[in-house]
């Protein structure tokens, strides 16, 4: 039995209509369980016009799996009774505890994983907490020094190298040793959570051109070719730096396995392009499996019973499909 926490993300959002259309669904061997104001669940389902079945979680019943129209839920207390589309700031803390509740659940193994619903960044700084990301929040709690995002749309598969930074910040953020770091993770995870004995890691330039040898920014110069070639010494496969404007030409794709963006847009852009709503956020570098839906809160649709589940699916298939991957690592 697979055990999948889910967290609603921004309770004012789709995502609790997302995570009811995922009890819908049959999970084989899986149980879902939604880290949640059941509250919460009972007024999405409502929406959605559709019967579920709401059971208290209880950690001792593991070998109980989901069944279509049913949804297991470890209780977490809204602050503030929910409006779908209406931000509600006392509700932004509740966020935050679903978030605490269900990584402390993975790091403990009671959870095998955890998949997230979207959520609204700025209604929680708004409540006075520093917040930057889904990713920032879950590598604070498991303690571990480098996190890398992953983006994953079909066989494109697209890690930052930087995450939510303006775009002025970025080349003072790139650093040898950051690099270095984010190209173990990646190498560390392709191998041993997506089975692929000897990755190929497609790097991105900085500057257009990749810096054209240094006539438009010295950044692959100075800092990106270095840590290749160290890294390629090593016995890692390496391609680049390439021009980000190349990059995701179908043909140079075929070349990698994953591709390292240096900065958000550079490489989400063309990833949202051919797979949005159908895409899936990957976490590497936590003690456990993390994957997330690739688009965001959607107030505007909230409530209406519109919203489009095939990114929570895909991210649950994703995560499940790692769990097992794990699984047969670790029993060999």
């Amino acid at each position: 039995m697979i055990k999948i926490a889910l967290s609603a993300g921004e309770p004012a959002g789709i995502g609790p209509e997302l995570l009811i259309s995922a009890a819908l669904r049959a999970w084989p061997d899986v149980k879902l369980i939604a880290v949640a104001d059941p509250a919460l669940l009972e007024q999405a389902a409502k929406v959605l016009r559709k019967p579920i079945e709401l059971i208290r979680y209880n950690a001792s019943e593991s070998s109980r799996e989901s069944l279509p129209g049913q949804l297991f839920y470890a209780p977490t207390r809204l602050a503030q009774p929910n409006e779908f589309g209406f931000l509600r700031l006392a509700n932004a803390h509740y966020v935050l505890s679903t978030l605490n509740r269900a990584a402390a659940g993975c790091l403990s193994g009671e959870f095998d994983a955890l998949v997230t619903a979207p959520l609204h960044k700025g209604v929680i700084n708004d409540a006075g907490v520093a917040f930057s990301g889904h990713t920032e929040l879950l590598q604070q709690i498991a303690g571990v020094p480098h996190v890398v995002m992953l983006l994953i749309a079909g066989p494109m598969r697209v890690a930052l190298a930087t995450t939510h930074l303006p775009l002025r910040q970025v080349p003072s953020a790139i650093t040898a040793e950051s690099l270095r770091s984010t190209l173990e993770v990646m190498h560390q995870a392709m191998v041993r959570d997506f089975a692929i004995a000897n990755p190929r890691i497609a790097v991105l330039g900085l500057n257009p051109h990749a810096g054209e040898q240094g006539h438009l920014g010295r950044e692959e110069i100075d800092v990106i070719i270095p840590v290749l070639e160290a890294l390629r010494a090593e016995g890692m496969t390496l391609l680049g730096p390439w021009p980000g404007d190349t990059a995701f030409i179908p043909d140079r794709l075929k070349q990698a396995d994953v591709v390292l963006a240096m900065y958000h847009d550079q490489g989400l852009a063309p990833l949202k392009a051919q797979g949005f709503g159908q895409a899936v956020n990957v976490t590497l570098g936590l003690p456990f499996i993390r994957t997330s839906v690739d688009h965001g809160t959607a107030l505007d649709l909230a409530g209406k019973g519109l919203a489009d589940p095939s990114s929570l699916f895909a991210a649950i298939d994703q995560a499940v499909a790692m769990v097992r991957q794990k699984r047969s690592v670790i029993s060999r």
